[in-house]
This record gives C-alpha cells, structure tokens and sequence, in this order.
C-alpha cells in the first residue's frame, strides 16, 4: 500500500519484467531524477557515496548482475535508517498474464525462462520478488495502464504533483516557418500591426509604446482572455497525462511586434499563476546573434 512521504531523494525501481519499469524510471528522468537502470548490486554502495546533487532513481531486477532479493531489502533497510536519505522503494506489479501478452507482443525472452518458456519464468519472477512487493513503499499495478498512464501516476506519487510540467512560450514569424517542437500554436496577425506607424516600426514588441499599440485593438481583450483562459484549462490536462514539457507558439508576420507581445503577456500571467515558464522570441534572439535587424512587414 503506497504511503504519504516527502519527495524522495532516492528512488529504488523493481518489479517483474515487462511491468514498466522502463517507462518508470524514464517518467522520473523528465522530473529531473538522475537515472541508472541495472547497475550491478556491487556498484550500488560506492554510487550512493557520492553526491550527484540531483535526486536520484535506479532500476533493479533481476537481469542486474548478482542480483538477489535480499540484497535489494537490505539496501532498502540500509537507506530508510540513513537520516540524510529520503529513500523510496517502488515496485511495479502487474498480473501474470497481462505479462504473458507483452512477452507475446514484443517476442523478447524471458531472463528466467527457458527458451520459449515465458510463463514458467514469469511464475518463477513472480515468487521471486513477493519479498519485495511486501516491503515496498508504494505499489503500482500496472495490469490495466496505459505507458502514459503510468507515466502520470509515478510521477505523481514520487513528486506528489508538484514541479511536473515546465513550459516554454515562443513568438515567431510565420514568413520564416513555424520552429520546431511546438505543441500549441496561435496566429495573432489579426491584430492591429504596429509595422504600419512609422514611430513603433523600428521598436519591438517589448517595449510599452508598441504593447500599448497591440492591445488597443478592440478585439485584443475578449480574443486573449479566451486564450488565457483555454491555455490554463488545457494545462493541468496535459500534466495529468504525464508531460514534463510544453512548447506554446505564437505567430505573427515578422515575429517582433504583435507575436512578441502576447507572448510576453501570456508568460508572466503562466507565471503568476504558479507555472514554471521560459520565454523565447525567435526572431529577437536572431537580431541579437546576428546584428542584423529582419527587414519586411510585421
């Protein structure tokens, strides 16, 4: 049975193969866990030593050389009475033949099988490992779930929700493409352009006289507090799903003007909502790089 504990510093992944301990321990690399997936038991000890100044997750079954079940419980036990440590044990369950099938779908062999024997050395695996099933921390059943379902829910148990999605708002012009890795994207050149007054036609858009100049259109407010307020539904969604990142574009003609002030806008009220987010204006940083300004309508 899971228990309520402080995030952990150190997580112990196990459980049968082809319960999803992959895709655990992947789940809490995107939360910032250093990661290492069967490292010998031998090694453990001189690893955990040392300080990596990250938390830190390691993958254990019994395909890790010299590999035993008491080895793992008195690691275990070793780690819960260290008071510098924050241990957690987790293992990942899942019925025999929901595993079964994945041995069938992916037709890999089983480490405790004889060739062609899968069930035989899941049942073996399975007796194996009731010791530590008993002693873990937390016990996810991942018979019924998805990758991203299990995904979602490791991370929620190890961070206890907190810190999962960082977000990342970019502006750009569309004469230039869209860049790469976009999640959301919204077109803003309906918007009043400041491209056509001579006195913000050299400005950009962080600069107040063009911010004013933007949002003085009179669909400026209903359009970007509907996006806000899509934006903000939409994220805890995506959080639920397991994502660590999340990319929003926003596009204009030129990239320094309109784009660049709803970009803006939209990054501090993302932040002061609470969320973790960086801000990017793709056709700024060019100017910067290169010294040269983008020439043509914004």
């Amino acid at each position: 049975m899971a228990v309520e504990a402080a995030t952990p510093d150190l997580v112990l992944v196990t459980g049968p193969s082809g319960a999803g301990r992959t895709t655990a321990i992947r789940a809490l690399e995107d939360v910032g866990f250093e990661v290492i997936d069967n490292l010998p038991m031998s090694l453990v000890g001189p690893l955990l030593a040392g300080e990596t100044g990250r938390p830190l997750a390691l993958g254990i079954d019994v395909r890790n050389r010299d590999f035993s079940t008491d080895a793992v419980l008195s690691l275990a036990d070793r780690l819960r009475a260290d008071p510098r440590r924050t241990p957690r044990l987790l293992f990942l369950d899942c019925g025999a033949q929901t595993l079964v099938a994945r041995y069938s779908e992916t037709r890999r062999r089983h480490p405790l099988s004889n060739v062609g024997d899968v069930e035989t050395g899941i049942a073996r695996e399975i007796d194996l490992l009731s010791p530590l099933r008993d002693a873990a921390d937390d016990v996810i059943d991942t018979t019924g779930l998805t990758v991203h379902d299990l995904k979602a829910q490791v991370q929620r148990q190890m961070t206890g929700g907190r810190g999962m999605l960082s977000l990342s708002v970019q502006s750009f012009s569309y004469k230039r493409g869209l860049p790469r890795g976009l999640d959301l994207v919204f077109d803003v050149r309906f918007l009043n352009n400041p491209h056509w007054v001579s006195d913000l036609r050299d400005l950009t858009g962080r600069e107040e006289a063009v911010a004013n100049h933007v949002t003085s259109d009179p669909r400026f407010d209903e359009f970007y507090g509907r996006l806000r307020d899509m934006i903000t539904f939409l994220l805890p969604a995506y959080k639920d799903e397991g994502r660590a990142h999340l990319t929003i574009g926003v596009g204009c003609t030129g990239g320094r003007h309109r784009s660049v002030v709803v970009a803006e806008r939209m990054s501090a009220d993302l932040a002061e909502a609470g969320w973790r987010v960086s801000t990017r204006h793709r056709e700024l940083d060019r100017v910067t790089q290169t010294g040269a300004p983008a020439r043509g309508q914004v």
